[in-house]
């Protein structure tokens, strides 16, 4: 019998810290959201764990890197269909690992419809978004033979590089999560009522330290040196927190004040923008790069007043955008020693190409099969709730449950403001 290995045991422990970034953001978001909605957005992260834990066992794995089905673009989910060929090659600690990354995506794309999509619908989304949408695009960034590793493009122009989600996990739900509120509309009030503002910051914060934590597993577990793990490690720490001095920073100089909203989104951002390039860029390169994407995500927040989408927690703002930030900066900052140099090391355009090729296929594609998922379920059995249940609340209309539990008088009922 094989023994267990040292590298087997951190890849358990990462899979474990992965996992706890889920009830980190089912925690981050809650906060964000009004109070009579707050039970219904953490429901929405946990039942992603629930759907997802099933699918990606069964099926999702396969897809994501199974047999070729579809040349470059997704594997056969028959491949090893319930993993139990994995069960015996040894095989099954990689689906586990992987299979904490699908949850951790769909899951994200939650926070672009809070406090407006209907549960049943987002619970028959999630599993037909990862093996749609997700798998496929995880199979073309990183299985042998995936469109943008060693398929067509990645032959022509090179592979890209995408250490731990950039593109298949963070532009991808950031893509996913503006087409779908687009799709299901915006909130009652939007842009004009003060209630929607977050109903729970100390949440808020707990939940950015959770997502923190669990990244390290997120980023590092795919470390396959000391000095790849290393890198890694010391990046994730870096950057998101260039990326909270960013934003605040910039808070400061607009609004005069730094919040806590403004730290924790900034350190969200920070993490999303290294997720890529944690293991190709140096640490002085990542803070630079944490002060890039705090920045610049603390002003695409504010987009959605402007051009009218209601991305309600900042999805668009925080993961689309770092996500593109991270991936593109790798064709200028990835430095020689990871293997491909970026053009600030007198690489050339050519891998700085490679990213933005590899951007601009998960926004095209992930853009159009969620559209069509989205409008399917819209047009079906709907994906927004009935406006009466967005007045009283969200909570009591899906769950019979509120966040808390405030006695008005003596007849069991609960008032729920905001």
């Amino acid at each position: 019998m094989q023994e267990l290995t040292a590298q087997d045991v951190w890849t358990i422990v990462a899979a474990a810290l992965v996992l706890l970034m889920t009830p980190g953001l089912a925690f981050f978001y809650g906060g964000m959201t009004r109070v009579k909605a707050a039970l219904n957005m953490m429901m929405m992260s946990f039942v992603s764990i629930g759907i997802i834990g099933v699918v990606w066992v069964l099926w999702g794995s396969s897809v994501a890197g199974g047999d070729e089905l579809i040349p470059g673009i997704l594997g056969n989910p028959f491949t090893d269909f319930g993993s139990e060929q994995a069960t015996h090659d040894g095989s099954l600690l990689g689906i586990a690992f992987s299979s904490t990354f699908a949850i951790i995506a769909v899951a994200l794309i939650s926070g672009a419809i809070a406090d407006r999509a209907k549960f049943g619908a987002w619970c028959i989304f999630v599993p037909l978004w990862v093996t749609l949408v997700y798998a496929p695009v995880a199979y073309m960034v990183w299985a042998d033979g995936g469109l943008l590793k060693d398929g067509a493009i990645g032959s022509a122009l090179g592979e890209a590089i995408d250490f731990a989600g950039g593109t298949v996990v963070h532009i991808n739900a950031g893509m996913a999560g503006l087409v779908l509120c687009l799709i299901i509309g915006a909130r009652r009030g939007f842009g004009r009522d003060a209630n929607q503002r977050p109903h729970n910051l100390p949440f808020v914060m707990l939940g950015a330290a959770l997502l923190w934590f669990g990244w390290f597993g997120f980023n590092v577990g795919a470390a396959a040196t000391p000095a790849q793990a290393g890198l890694t490690w010391i990046n994730t720490l870096v950057c998101p927190a260039a990326a909270m001095l960013g934003w605040i920073a910039v808070e400061r100089i607009r609004d005069k004040h730094a919040t806590s909203l403004g730290a924790a989104s900034g350190v969200v951002a920070g993490l999303v923008a290294i997720t890529p390039a944690c293991a190709n860029v140096d640490p002085g390169w990542a803070v630079v790069l944490g002060v890039v994407s705090g920045v610049g995500s603390a002003f695409a927040v504010g987009l959605k007043y402007r051009l009218g989408y209601d991305d309600s927690l900042d999805v668009v703002g925080v993961h689309l955008v770092s996500g593109i930030i991270g991936t593109v900066a790798l064709g200028f900052i990835a430095t020689p020693e990871t293997g491909t140099a970026g053009l600030f090391y007198g690489g050339g355009f050519e891998l700085l190409l490679t990213q933005v090729v590899a951007a601009l296929v998960t926004i095209v594609y992930c853009g159009i099969v969620t559209a069509v998922i989205g409008l399917a379920i819209h047009k079906t059995i709907g994906f927004r709730v009935p406006e009466r249940s967005e007045i009283q609340g969200i909570d009591l209309a899906a769950h019979a449950e509120t966040a808390y539990s405030f006695a008005s008088g003596t007849s069991g009922q609960f008032s729920v403001r905001g």
